[in-house]
């Protein structure tokens, strides 16, 4: 089964001014940090629709002019947002990943990661689902990167015999990120105290009832084992 198509996009590339078309000084990138950080927040209070630029600078304390030496639209810092997030989440997986053993140890590791994102960082839910419809590109973008290297590492732990070889790394990866998702969403998105405050973690019994789930589904199986 083949990978959907998808827009490049280098991680380890540098920031760009898109109107000098030069990488951005250590002070620029500082600046551009601030406003995509003002745009989350934006993002994520009023939605795409009801934000833009002058909300986004104000938030940021940045001057209208300066916007432009940054990004060319609000649809650009958007897009930008999109992919920012991405690699943070992948980066809060991955880091939390980095001592696990093997492949059952290193999906609770990977997931403890995600959701301790998203707690932190609820636009991530906001942006990415709005992005179906002001970018499916960048929509598909965000999956797809993160289900490259989850494909991978599950098709290395087949290999290794650390979990079922008889599914398929791809559909395993697919499930088990909309899994997290929908975990995610109900638990940390949807979810209010009496005041209103939402988590600062996803509960205990929750993400042990799915680490569960995720056991009983991977775990290796002897040849002719249902």
């Amino acid at each position: 089964m083949s990978s959907p198509d998808r827009t490049v996009i280098d991680d380890d590339a540098p920031s760009v001014s898109p109107q000098t078309g030069k990488p951005l000084t250590k002070r620029g990138e500082a600046t551009r940090r601030r406003l995509l950080e003002a745009a989350e927040a934006v993002f994520a209070d009023i939605g795409y629709h009801e934000a833009s630029i002058v909300k986004i600078t104000e938030h940021a304390g940045i001057g209208l002019g300066t916007f432009y030496l940054y990004f060319d639209s609000k649809q650009s810092i958007f897009e930008a947002l999109v992919v920012d997030l991405n690699r943070r989440v992948r980066h809060a997986m991955a880091e939390e990943m980095a001592d696990a053993e093997d492949r059952l140890e290193a999906e609770r590791a990977g997931f403890r990661g995600f959701f301790r994102f998203t707690a932190e960082h609820p636009a991530l839910y906001r942006v990415v689902r709005e992005a179906e419809f002001v970018s499916p590109d960048m929509l598909r973008l965000h999956y797809t990167r993160i289900v490259d290297g989850y494909e991978e590492g599950l098709r290395h732990a087949a290999d290794a015999r650390q979990i079922d070889r008889r599914l398929d790394p791809e559909v395993t990866a697919w499930a088990l990120m909309g899994m997290g998702e929908l975990i995610g969403m109900r638990y940390l998105l949807w979810e209010r105290d009496a005041a209103g405050r939402p988590p600062a973690q996803l509960p205990d019994d929750v993400f042990e009832s799915m680490a569960r789930l995720i056991d009983n589904a991977l775990a290796p199986r002897e040849e002719g084992q249902q």
